[in-house]
């Protein structure tokens, strides 16, 4: 398996080998150079890829999944995008999972208690999504994690399992610090790119190009084209004969771990 650690030792072993033949044939210094672009590049792609389990074990999707089952995700919320959201779930009974920002849950307690109410589950998404959160230590990624769980906690009073990293990337920091934690990190194989783009055409045939048995979207309940969007989608699933599942029966994993004591 290429993780980080395989992949951190086979470099380190190949750059002392190489430091070692020095020793008894000259060896060109762009050899040491390209070993250490071609590592330092593996690492980037590892990071950024939430599929390739490079530091973290994501899951992504249930590739044993034969039937046309689905889950749908959303990040960033919740915002007032969010009640517009739970307006469509409600009206084609579908039960999503949303990754919530801690800053959002403190500006919008309501909305979050709402989505709780109406039997979605919720996610940790981090508490500030920083840009720079991939950079922030252990012990900063595990204050932000704990500082969300707690706001999620006061509406389920149930202990927090899934994390969803900010941007889908993940780091040796990251790893440390769920490693205290003890979350399930949810990734997706089915990505919208709804928080880039506003063209609505662009946005659904990406997804429906997408869709297959046991796959995860991931979606924006952050702006009012992807609101548009999920109802175009959701008629999609429903006239392809798609069932719309948790991402618990998905994956057949645990959203709470436990009542708080």
């Amino acid at each position: 398996m290429i993780t980080h650690k395989n992949i951190s030792l086979f470099f380190a072993l190949l750059l002392l080998l190489l430091f070692l033949l020095n020793f008894y044939t000259a060896i060109n210094i762009w050899w040491f150079v390209l070993i250490i672009l071609i590592w330092l590049g593996i690492n980037a792609v590892g990071s950024a890829r939430i599929s390739s389990d490079y530091h973290v074990k994501a899951y992504c999707n249930n590739p044993s999944e034969t039937e046309k089952k689905i889950a749908i995700t959303f990040d960033d919320g919740p915002s007032v995008f969010t009640l517009e959201i739970l307006e469509l779930l409600k009206k084609y009974n579908v039960k999503a999972t949303f990754f919530c920002i801690g800053k959002n849950i403190e500006a919008h307690p309501e909305i979050l208690k709402q989505i709780i109410t109406e039997g979605h589950l919720v996610g940790n998404h981090s508490y500030n999504h920083s840009p720079f959160f991939d950079f922030y230590n252990a012990a900063t990624i595990r204050e932000e994690i704990e500082k969300t769980d707690a706001l999620l906690e006061k509406y389920t009073s149930k202990k927090i399992n899934f994390f969803r990293p900010p941007y889908g990337v993940t780091t040796p920091s990251i790893r440390r610090a769920l490693k205290k934690t003890g979350h399930t990190v949810i990734g997706w194989n089915i990505r919208s790119l709804d928080g880039g783009t506003k063209n609505q055409n662009l946005i659904f045939n990406r997804i429906i190009k997408r869709v297959s048995p046991g796959g995860i979207v991931l979606l924006h309940d952050t702006a009012s084209h992807s609101v548009l969007v999920l109802e175009q989608f959701l008629q999609f699933l429903q006239q392809n004969n798609y069932k719309v599942i948790s991402t618990e029966e998905l994956l057949n994993l645990k959203a709470y771990n436990m009542e708080r004591g």
